[in-house]
């Protein structure tokens, strides 16, 4: 199920000389005849979030990204397109990711990124499903996540912590690499089995206390760029949750250090200059528990970082 019900309006600056446009000024709603550009899609489901015993919330995340996504200043931002929320009817998610899948596949074939806001972290599941669907000639895929968190749990039914060990499970199907790099886990958000798991299964990880300074940063980029070089085309995905708590508070599991936004912009920058990025979506906004609509506003930064970048 599918609603596109928010409206784009905001500040008009028409009286001041040069471009001053945003956001609410450019977007159209996505067709089947659109093509090319950045296409904004909200998954506003809070069930991955509650099988997972999490504070639920996020599924109001994408009309409180788009709310500062609105008033967006223009610089330089392809074509922007809207192509509203995938919604979870009842307890329906594997429903609701396979539609968030349908939309982004339609949404790579025609030539477009898909921009996907959460919701929980189970959002990656569907969006992987999508490019693998779009894009099944692709033999090497990179996934680049952004997080306190493995999520790589093994649970009787799909939570918000289970789905990159469902990806894995897909690729190894497939007789496909899993590669898979989390930067910004939690050595106390994590248990020893979740560490076990992610070696077993060769993923290369980096402790937010790694990704405080400069230097941090540049060993973590040095290895990321082998990563990019070899691969063929990369998901990169973000949970706010990666940030410190007094950044991002909006989360279900706020970080009591995590890593400085700044830090988070130069990787997602490193990634998208390697051309490679079929998608992004970010996960775990929870305005229920932000803090004068701080994270959202980071949110938003991120996906319009996304966006501008050619």
């Amino acid at each position: 199920m599918t609603n596109s019900s928010f409206r784009w309006q905001g500040r008009d600056d028409a009286d001041e000389p040069g471009d001053t446009r945003r956001w609410h000024h450019v977007m159209q709603a996505w067709g089947s005849q659109a093509q090319g550009g950045c296409v904004l899609m909200g998954f506003a489901v809070d069930e991955g979030v509650r099988r997972n015993g999490g504070r639920t919330g996020a599924a109001e995340g994408p009309a409180a990204c788009r709310q500062f996504l609105a008033n967006m200043p223009l610089m330089g931002e392809p074509q922007l397109w809207d192509a509203g929320d995938v919604v979870c009817a009842g307890d329906q998610l594997e429903a609701a990711q396979t539609q968030l899948a349908q939309q982004v596949a339609a949404v790579v074939r025609a030539q477009a990124r898909p921009l996907v806001v959460g919701g929980g972290h189970e959002v990656a599941w569907g969006t992987f499903q999508g490019l693998v669907q779009a894009r099944p000639e692709v033999q090497r895929w990179l996934i680049i996540n952004l997080d306190a968190h493995f999520d790589l749990r093994q649970a009787p039914a799909a939570n918000s912590g289970t789905p990159f060990l469902q990806i894995q499970q897909h690729l190894q199907a497939r007789g496909l690499p899993f590669n898979y790099r989390v930067l910004g886990i939690s050595a106390y958000a994590n248990t020893r089995a979740l560490f076990d798991t992610a070696a077993a299964l060769g993923v290369r990880h980096w402790l937010d206390e790694e990704l405080q300074d400069a230097a941090g940063l540049a060993r973590a980029q040095q290895q990321l760029a082998q990563d990019l070089q070899a691969c063929e085309a990369v998901y990169l995905t973000t949970c706010l949750d990666v940030l410190p708590g007094g950044q991002a508070p909006g989360v279900s599991a706020p970080s009591p250090m995590g890593v400085p936004l700044a830090v988070v912009e130069a990787v997602l920058a490193q990634v998208l200059d390697s051309g490679k990025v079929a998608a992004f979506d970010i996960a775990e906004l929870n305005p229920r528990l932000d803090q004068g609509g701080l994270t959202a506003r980071i949110a938003a930064r991120l996906v319009a970082k996304v966006a501008r970048h050619p």
